[in-house]
């Protein structure tokens, strides 16, 4: 078995929606007009089961199978990022300021693809329940979808979603049991101390001083506190203070990123931070508060499911393109809260050699489309084959 020749056919089709799509981006949850074009599509196909508004602008929308079966879940993002397009491709964004970098016109495009051909064909028992989020990047529309309860109003049993991949082989599926992407938090440290002039720092109690030794300090947390066998990132991204060379300023603002895995990780790591805040704060004899926000959870893959996914994957692409022992990314996902819910898994489909996502002159290759189609077609197919 292969790449589905019915979905190969259309491989053009797949082509001319994701460029609309990424001529077209929107952010965060106003993605309506992208939720447009996908319900015409769906319509169609002869979908008829469709419901709009789910994370203000998310699409859901339901194909039966023939018979009794399990609810299959197979969810793509539709969202952009706000950043300019330097690619100059005939189809590159028109929206200043917005841009699929990305990769979630793709997603969408794959999705819209195995929704064609499981509307054609239904030849699976159960329903496949079509999943279209806004808002990845960022802002949460899956915990949003989950909130809403989308998973217990369809009866999703399981679920699944595939992202893109640059740098991996074109058409290459990677997966893996267990954590897959990170955890993500952010933290923001401010600091009130006393300005003055740069020439009498001994009348001020200077904040840059301070915020110097706060970062020094939260390196520890990786080095001191954590275990070695646990991944951990703790970055410090942003000291915003001061506004000339000769002014000893009031504040300090210290923000940055932690990436994780496990819960308790993330716990020591908002414990440790909050009492290095407070004890560096109290040497340098300035106030600071912590404000750590707990963002996306790790995106963890059922064991059972991921060994099913990977069998469908060399179905599909052969054993010699899977891998399904891939290394764990620090980057985050929200389809996390849809794996907090029901198990399922999450993957890769190789992009080829290119820019990475989040790059100006990164662009999603439609070559692929007829792969991560027809992967989660079968995916649907064999979870619920028909008796």
């Amino acid at each position: 078995m292969a790449v589905i020749n019915r979905i190969a056919g259309f491989a053009d089709e797949m082509k001319t929606w994701r460029r609309h799509i990424h001529m077209n981006p929107e952010l965060g949850r106003d993605c309506h007009e992208t939720a447009a074009f996908v319900v015409d599509r769906l319509k169609e196909f002869g979908i008829e089961e469709i419901s709009t508004g789910w994370a203000e602008s998310g699409v859901v929308a339901v194909i039966e199978g023939r018979g009794k079966g399990p609810v299959i879940g197979l969810r793509a993002d539709m969202d952009a990022l706000p950043m300019d397009e330097i690619t100059g491709l005939e189809h590159a964004s028109q929206v200043p300021g917005k841009m699929h970098a990305c990769g979630h016109d793709g997603h969408t495009a794959m999705l819209l693809g195995a929704a064609k051909y499981l509307s054609e064909t239904r030849n699976f028992a159960g329903r496949a329940v079509l999943i279209f989020q806004p808002d990845e990047e960022g802002g949460g529309g899956g915990e949003a979808m989950v909130e809403e309860g989308m998973m217990e109003l369809y009866g999703i049993d399981e679920v699944y979603a595939i992202h893109n991949g640059p740098g991996l082989e074109t058409g290459q599926i990677a997966l893996a049991p267990g954590p897959l992407m990170a955890a993500v938090d952010s933290f923001y440290i401010d600091i009130q101390g006393k300005g003055g002039h740069g020439a009498m720092p001994h009348e001020s109690t200077d904040p840059v001083v301070a915020a110097v030794g706060i970062v020094q300090a939260l390196q520890t947390i990786v080095s001191r506190n954590n275990n070695a066998q646990e991944r951990l990132v703790v970055s410090v991204t942003q000291i915003n203070t001061g506004s000339a060379t000769n002014i000893i300023p009031d504040t300090a603002r210290i923000c940055g990123t932690v990436r994780s895995f496990d819960s308790h990780v993330r716990d020591m790591v908002e414990q440790r931070m909050g009492e290095i805040v407070a004890g560096q704060a109290a040497s340098f004899g300035v106030e600071a508060v912590l404000d750590y926000d707990r963002g996306y959870p790790a995106t963890v893959n059922d064991d059972e499911k991921t060994v099913f996914a990977a069998g469908v994957a060399r179905d599909v692409v052969g054993a010699e393109k899977v891998d399904d022992a891939a290394t764990p990314l620090m980057a985050a996902e929200d389809f996390s809260y849809m794996l907090e819910q029901r198990p399922g898994v999450y993957a890769f489909v190789g992009n080829g050699e290119g820019p990475m996502v989040h790059h100006p002159a990164y662009d999603f290759n439609d070559e692929i489309a007829p792969v991560g189609a027809s992967f989660l077609a079968r995916l649907v197919e064999k979870a619920a084959p028909l008796k």
